[in-house]
Formats: C-alpha cells, sequence, structure tokens
C-alpha cells in the first residue's frame, strides 16, 4: 500500500459517510507483450502481437505499438476503431479519463480492447511500482496526468529492450498536445500528432478521410468572414441561468424549415416553457439535440411559428444576401396573440452530436477535397468534411462525425467515418434508419453470451425453489403468425366452488438474467426488443427470445404467473402471484383461436378454455370502457415477405378479431394487478407507467374536422371522449369514425415508465386506470424485467439488490427505457415506410374540407435520391397547378427496387 486517504461524505439521508482510500501498488503487472521474460505472460485480457508488422509507416519504420494520450483517444475513436490500427496500449489513466469525460467513446474503447484481433491492452499504470507518479506542489491534475503517460511511455521503451538484445520494438506516443510532444521528444520518447502519424501510413491513404480536425486553424475556412457570434464560456452561462439572465433548455431544430428551431426550457418555468428561434445568426451553430443557454428579445422582437418550407439547399459562404431574403420571408403579418417568446442562442452547455448517416451533395468540382455532406436527418445541418474518395462514395450512403463548427463558417466541419453501402439496398437502409434511431443492433459480445446458461439445459430441483408445479393445468399462448419469442400464455378452468380460475403465465426471464452482470447490463441499454418489417432486432440473445424463455408448446418452462379466482360477472375474488413451472398445451395464432372458439364441433379443454376466457374478457372490456377506457385506431399494415429474399411481396392491414381483444384485456389486468402489489410492497420504487392527459390545444385539430361534419367531440375527461367518438358517425360516410379515432391516436400523450417514489400522478388515461405498469413482456422489454424482480421480492421468492431499491437509480432506468421505446416506434414507423412507399395519409386542412372525397394519382418522386417523396396529383376535382407532395411522417423513402404490390383500401 502506497498511501491511505480518509474523509467524509454527506449521504443523501441527510447522515455522514466515512470513506478510507488506499492505493496499492503492484509488482506483477504485465506489459501486454507476449514473450516477455520479465513480465512472464502476467498481462490479463487480449494481448498485444510480439512482432507488430502492420501498418508500416515512413516515420517508423520499425515493428511498433502505439500508445495515445486521452484527447486522441476522446477525438480520434474513428481512426483508432479501423481494422489497420492495431497494437495499442491504452493507459489506465488515459481511460478513467475518457470515463469520466465521455461515456460513449469510453464504450467504445471498451468495445475495441475486447475484440481479440485489434490487439489493444488495457495497462494499469496507476498500480504498477514503476510507473505511478504522484501529484507534485502546484502541478494541477491535468498536467500530472500528461507527466503519468509519459512516464509510462519511456518506461515501456526502456523495459522492451530489455527482452532481447536485437530487439527493435518501439512504443509510439500519439499526442495531438504541442507541449505534452515537446517533452516527450525532450525525454527521449519517439512522439507525434495523430495527423502525422496517419499520414506516415501509405498503404493506408484512406485513415486520412477518419481524421477529425480539432485545431482553430483548421477549423476557420480560408478568408471567411465572421457570420457567428461568440459562444459564452460556460462559467458566464451558468451564472446567467442563476440570475435568470439566461434560459437553460434542449435545441430542437425544424424538419421544415432550417432557418428556424425551438427551445424547450428546462425546470419549472412555465411562462417560457417554449422558446422560438428564428435565422441563422439566433441558431448561432447550435445543433439538434445540443443543450443550450438563450437569451429571451426583447417583446417588440417577438414572433410567431413561421409557416414556410424551407430547405437548405448548400449555399457558399458568400451567399449572405440570399440567406437574408430568405430569412426576411419567415416573417409575416400576424396577430399580437400568435407572437411567442422569441430568443436567441448564447451559448453551448452540452453539445450532443453523434455520428450523422447521409450522403454527399452532388459537387461540380470532383479533384476538389472539400464537400458537403447532407445528412439523412433533415434536422442537421450540412457538414463539410475533407476526402479523396467523393468519386467512390457519390451514391452511397456514408456516416460522418462533426468536429467542430467555427464563427466564419456557413457550415460546421466534420470527418467521413464509414461507408455503409448503396442508396436504395435494403441492408444499407436498414442500417441508416438503426443508426439513425439509435437503435443498439450489433451482435451480442462474449462477455455477455458467457452468462447465458449452457445447453442441454433442462429444470433442477434448485429451479424449483419457491416455484409452484403447474405443469398439469391446460394453458395455452395465442399469438401473431410466425411469433417465436412467446411472452405470454393462458388458462381458464372452472372450480368446484363454481367459480373460474383465470392465469396469465409469463415468461420468467429474470430467472436466466441476474442483476448486474453483462448480460443485464446488455438488456438495459436495449431496452426493448425493435421489430421491422423483415427482421427482429433482440433485447435478449436468441437462445432466450426464442428457446429457453419463449412459452412454446409441449416443453417444460419457467413462468411468473399471476392467477385469478373470478366470478362469473369476470369479478375478482381473490388474486395470487407465483413463479412457476408450465408447460403450454398449444401455440396458437389469432386465426386459429377465433376457429375453435366458433366452432360447434370442437369441445376440448383448450378450446373450452378459450372460450371461458373470451366470455370474461368480454365482461372486462364493458366495464373498462364504462369507465372511459379510450378505443382509438391506428392502421397497422402486415408484410407478406418472400421466404427467400425477404422482400415483400404484398401488405394488407391488420385484421383484428375478438381474440386479439382476449389477449389484451388479460394483459391489461396482469398488468394493473402486478402494478397494485409492487406499489403496496414498495411504495418509493415500484416501476409504474402513466399515461398523462393531453392539453386541450391537443384536441383542437379532432375538435376542428369533427365540426366541419356536424359532429362534436367533447375534451374535459376521457370518459366524454370515448362516448362522443361512439357517437361520431355517419351514415354516408361509413370510415369517417375510424378516421376520427386515427386522429384522436395523433393528440395523445406518449404513456411513460416513472418511478413511484418520484412522482405523483399515477393515472394513465387511455386505459382510465388509477395504476398500471408492463409486467407481460419481458422478453422484449426490459421494464417487465425489473417489475418480475419487485414482484419476485414481494411474494419472497427472490432476494433484493441495492439497486432495485434505489429511487434515483430506478429514475435513471426509466428514462432510458423512455428514449429507447420511442426510438424503437420511430424506427418502426420508418422500416414500414421504407418497405411500401406508401404515405400514413394524414388528415389536414388544406384548400379543401377535411373529409371531403377526392381522387389522386400517386407516384414516386426519386429526383432526391436521399428525400424520396411520395407526389400525389389531384385527378378529380379538377383545378389546375395542384399537385400535392407528401412523404411518410417526415421519414426517408427509399426502399428496394419499386415491385408489384397489392394496396389495401
Amino acid at each position: 500500500m502506497l498511501k491511505s486517504k480518509t474523509f467524509l461524505k454527506k449521504t443523501r439521508a441527510g447522515g455522514v459517510m466515512k470513506i478510507v482510500r488506499e492505493h496499492y501498488l503492484r509488482d506483477d503487472i504485465g506489459c501486454g507483450a507476449p514473450g516477455c521474460a520479465t513480465c512472464g505472460g502476467a498481462h490479463e485480457g487480449p494481448a498485444l502481437e510480439p512482432q507488430p508488422q502492420d501498418p508500416a509507416s515512413s516515420l517508423c519504420p520499425q515493428p511498433h505499438y502505439l500508445l495515445p494520450d486521452t484527447n486522441v483517444l476522446l477525438h480520434q475513436i474513428d481512426v483508432l476503431e479501423d481494422p489497420a490500427i492495431r497494437n495499442v496500449i491504452v493507459l489506465q489513466t488515459v481511460l478513467q479519463e475518457v470515463r469520466n469525460r465521455s461515456a460513449p467513446v469510453y464504450k467504445r474503447i471498451r468495445d475495441v480492447t475486447n475484440n481479440q484481433e485489434k490487439h489493444f491492452y488495457t495497462f494499469t499504470n496507476e498500480h504498477h511500482r514503476e510507473t505511478y507518479v504522484e501529484q507534485e506542489q502546484g502541478e494541477n491534475a491535468n498536467d500530472r496526468n500528461d507527466r503519468a503517460i509519459r512516464v509510462a511511455a519511456k518506461w515501456y521503451n526502456e523495459h522492451l529492450k530489455k527482452m532481447s538484445a536485437d530487439n527493435q520494438l518501439q512504443v509510439i506516443f500519439i499526442t495531438n498536445d504541442r507541449k505534452n510532444k515537446e517533452k516527450a521528444i525532450e525525454e527521449g520518447i519517439p512522439a507525434f500528432t495523430c495527423e502525422e502519424y496517419v499520414k506516415s501510413l501509405t498503404a493506408n491513404p484512406e485513415l486520412i478521410d477518419r481524421l477529425a480536425c480539432l485545431s482553430e486553424e483548421e477549423n476557420e475556412i480560408e478568408s471567411g468572414k465572421i457570420i457567428f457570434s461568440e459562444h459564452l464560456p460556460l462559467s458566464k452561462l451558468q451564472q446567467g441561468i442563476k440570475s435568470g439572465t439566461y434560459l437553460q433548455g434542449t435545441f430542437r431544430a425544424s424538419r421544415e424549415n432550417y432557418l428556424e428551431a425551438t427551445v424547450w426550457i428546462h425546470g419549472d418555468n412555465e411562462e417560457n416553457k417554449e422558446v422560438i428561434l428564428q435565422g441563422l445568426k439566433h441558431l448561432n451553430r447550435a445543433i439538434h439535440e445540443d443543450i443550450v443557454a438563450v437569451e429571451l428579445l426583447a417583446k417588440s422582437q417577438w414572433v410567431a411559428p413561421s409557416s414556410v418550407v424551407l430547405h437548405d439547399e448548400g449555399q457558399n459562404e458568400e451567399d449572405v444576401e440570399k440567406e437574408e431574403e430568405r430569412e426576411r420571408m419567415l416573417k409575416t403579418a400576424v396577430s399580437e396573440k400568435m407572437l411567442k417568446p422569441t430568443g436567441r442562442v448564447v451559448g453551448i452547455i452540452k453539445r450532443n452530436w453523434r455520428p450523422y448517416c447521409g450522403m454527399l451533395s452532388k459537387s461540380d468540382i470532383k479533384e476538389s477535397r472539400r464537400h458537403l455532406f447532407t445528412p439523412a436527418d433533415k434536422r442537421i445541418p450540412r457538414i463539410r468534411i475533407e476526402t479523396r474518395q467523393a468519386s467512390t462514395l457519390e451514391g452511397r450512403r456514408i456516416i460522418v462525425a462533426i468536429d467542430g463548427w467555427p464563427r466564419n463558417s456557413r457550415y460546421p466541419n466534420g470527418h467521413f467515418v464509414r461507408n455503409l453501402g448503396d442508396v436504395g439496398e435494403k441492408e444499407t437502409e436498414t442500417e441508416v434508419l438503426l443508426l439513425e434511431h439509435d437503435v443498439p443492433h450489433q451482435p451480442f459480445s462474449q462477455a455477455v453470451l458467457s452468462f447465458l446458461p449452457k445447453m442441454p439445459w433442462s429444470i433442477t430441483e434448485k429451479d424449483m425453489k419457491n416455484r409452484e408445479d403447474l405443469r398439469h393445468l391446460c394453458i395455452c399462448s395465442v399469438d401473431p403468425p410466425g411469433c417465436t419469442d412467446i411472452d405470454d400464455a393462458l388458462h381458464c378452468r372452472e372450480l368446484e366452488n363454481g367459480n373460474l380460475e383465470v392465469g396469465v403465465h409469463i415468461a420468467d426471464v429474470s430467472h436466466f438474467i441476474r442483476p448486474g452482470n453483462a448480460l443485464d447490463q446488455e438488456s438495459a441499454r436495449r431496452g426493448t426488443t425493435v421489430y421491422l418489417c423483415e427482421k427482429r432486432i433482440d433485447m435478449v440473445p436468441e437462445l432466450l427470445s426464442s428457446n429457453l424463455c419463449s412459452l412454446k408448446c409441449d416443453v417444460d418452462r419457467l413462468a411468473f404467473s399471476c392467477i385469478w379466482e373470478m366470478n362469473h360477472n369476470a369479478e375478482i375474488l381473490k388474486t395470487k402471484f407465483t413463479k412457476s413451472v408450465i408447460n403450454s398445451k398449444a401455440s396458437l395464432t389469432y386465426a386459429e383461436a377465433q376457429l375453435r372458439i366458433d366452432s360447434a364441433n370442437m369441445n376440448d379443454d383448450i378450446t373450452t378454455s378459450l372460450r371461458g376466457l373470451n366470455k370474461l374478457a368480454k365482461i372486462l372490456k364493458k366495464g373498462r370502457i364504462e369507465k372511459g377506457a379510450l378505443t382509438l385506431s391506428s392502421p397497422e399494415v402486415r408484410f407478406h415477405m418472400d421466404s427467400e429474399t425477404h422482400d415483400p411481396i404484398d401488405l394488407q392491414t391488420k385484421e383484428l378479431r375478438e381474440t386479439n381483444s382476449m389477449v389484451e384485456e388479460f394483459m391489461l389486468l396482469a398488468n394493473i394487478s402486478v402494478a397494485k402489489k409492487i406499489h403496496e410492497e414498495f411504495s418509493e420504487h415500484a416501476l409504474l407507467r402513466k399515461h398523462p392527459a393531453p392539453p386541450p390545444s391537443n384536441y383542437e385539430i379532432l375538435v376542428k374536422a369533427a365540426r366541419s361534419r356536424n359532429l362534436e367531440i367533447k375534451t374535459d375527461t376521457a370518459k366524454s371522449l370515448a362516448e362522443s367518438l361512439d357517437r361520431a358517425e355517419s351514415p354516408t360516410f361509413p370510415y369517417l369514425n375510424t378516421l376520427l379515432r386515427i386522429l384522436a391516436t395523433r393528440c395523445m400523450m406518449q404513456a411513460v415508465y416513472f418511478c413511484s417514489g418520484m412522482d405523483n400522478d399515477f393515472y394513465h388515461y387511455g386505459l382510465a386506470s388509477p395504476i398500471y405498469t408492463h409486467f407481460t413482456s419481458p422478453i422484449r422489454r426490459y421494464a417487465d424485467v425489473i417489475v418480475h424482480r419487485l414482484l419476485a421480492v414481494a411474494i419472497g421468492a427472490d432476494c433484493t439488490y441495492p439497486e432495485l431499491t434505489d429511487k434515483h437509480k430506478l429514475a435513471d432506468i426509466c428514462k432510458n427505457l423512455n428514449f429507447r421505446h420511442k426510438m424503437a416506434q420511430y424506427a418502426q414507423r420508418a422500416s414500414v415506410a421504407f418497405h411500401t412507399q406508401i404515405p400514413s395519409l394524414k388528415i389536414e386542412d388544406t384548400v379543401f374540407h377535411v373529409f371531403d372525397k377526392v381522387k389522386v394519382k400517386i407516384m414516386l418522386d426519386s429526383s432526391n435520391l436521399q428525400h424520396q417523396k411520395i407526389r400525389m396529383s389531384l385527378v378529380e376535382p379538377q383545378i389546375p397547378g395542384i399537385s400535392i407532395p407528401t412523404d411518410t411522417s417526415n421519414m426517408d423513402l427509399n426502399g428496394p427496387k419499386k415491385k408489384k404490390m397489392k394496396l389495401g383500401k
């Protein structure tokens, strides 16, 4: 032990905790180089190569390892991830700094160090006796860390010389810090900037494109005049926010107008919850999802949201007049009531940049190295990159990262990251929509897979502890066709006392995923399974999702059961929760279950059970609707895929049967029963789901649309909305009610997960339920896994762990789950749009009245490869010059080569 530090820390509960930190140094930490006699192979994890041959560098032709500093790791991760770069020593000092400064980069570097083929070695220099350095008096933490990195680099070079007399192995220090590099060279350490080293790799010229340009000189464009005002430093922004001079919020760029954005203000400032920004100078280089500080303009300068659609056409820096003319177009004569709080960005509190998918803009100068990149997401500005591969990359989807945005540049600067493939190719476009919606879709790592059960697997005596054997019950599952991840199964039987026993049996995923291990962490990160048209991105590995957890028929499976005793009026008399083992007697589709219920010739146990369930479900649904639950409508399509190519060959609207409703009713009932139980046991840290009531303004479009047909929609309560939707029918327009319900769906707020100890409002508006959670789909939702753990502790079937009863950690889990579910929803919609090339026709005010019947000609406009649109030309009634362009919920419509499809009405 080198030293011991003791200090006191206040706890959340108001107490004081004594913390002792001891620092140990060791002699047995290996250098990572195989064959090193001094270390004797004491390294852990992936090792370096004994004699690295690649990449060949003109600056250092002898075999070498690379040792980057923190900033190189943070900013040049795209270079380090390239297959050409191998044999990198990642110091503990560097790794700790990266972890503190960027969680996404830290994860990426951990993934690289776990890749055996890359030969990245993590060296724990902070606990190695010969490389540990103490902070000197007057030395700041940053300078101390720089010195620690140089000490480790110098030690490595001296250490490697001991391997053999003719050993030429070197460690090359990579840093972009000029002073650090000069000090390293003075100390005899071979040192280069990242750019110097990458440009010396003559066999890998493509790597130059992946370099991030970071210095101010590199970021400035030649002779460009200042366009934007300077961002204020963070200290001034924080002072201004504290005093109320500035407001902090999330910057949200407009899809339809590149000169307009809104900032959603954080905190309880209801008066200025949303601030409008108009014009390039007021947007001041903020990018969608950045956390910014804004200054409110004087009321005389407030504006109304613009109705003008403006897409950036890739202006030159000199086109300032054209830009100013466009900005004048935004300001239209409006009444004072329409004016909104208006402001300007004065500084960036946190950048939320990510890698962006898109295409190079067509350039007239093919030889030019500088090109404009157009992101697929219209909310992101074009990005200026340097590339020598422009002719190769034309017509292809690529990924680009932003490096910076200087004050004298119309666009941010960035660098090329990766070529995804040809525009319109199914695999390429699927990859784009997954990346754009931040859906984790990489194969599960070996660390994750190592926590799966060993096969062949069978239920043991230990597994049966605290578990009821229900294999004798006539349980069956009812799911969509082709479903392999079967979460739930049901049963219904008559008891001797004349009452009914109804059971919902849910896959016991929490038995296989134990808290805190790599499998649990990855499931928590993914949050949900994402269902695309032709593939499924699983939350858990396939061994669990499609095999051991899936409640397939005729096999024993572990389950978590919710069992009620009911009378024939569907009134609950008793509720029991138990871990169980079941053996499903049938895996049915909704259509197969419906045929059994309707067939006069079928009276076996499964069919009798289904009829009992169906009868009770109808009573339950009637009761829910009487309480004010909403029955809304959203058009869903089902694809028929070619079995070999997996291309869509036909599509149709999903047909809903009684059996769909039957399963839904019992899943809702189970979720409500479990919500009550976990909240009784854990009032402060139950994971629940709520659906907020929409503000009255949300309903304006619905009320207006109904009024156009002389119908009244009441929106004061969920019950009055449900009842007025039931009455809103037209004998001459039978589809009107469905259209109104679709429109009502668009008025709703998003349902969200929350921790009971962090919120007072539990109500689920759509279901008219005072409490609700998710328990019934743990194979595809991580929220359900947490709920299973809470319920298991509540009934004494499993033990708790600290994070389960920490409401702050639970709130963080909920935040990630809400984000993942929203992104999954958007990705699924984008997948449907991509495969159908058909718009989700919205009800919007046009020159016609809403619900007027028109005849249109629908065609695909491919004039812009990246943003293909469905164009509708009016056929009847004929009005010269009218053409209605539309696209699918603002998603791109790139798809495979056109196929003949049958289209529903």
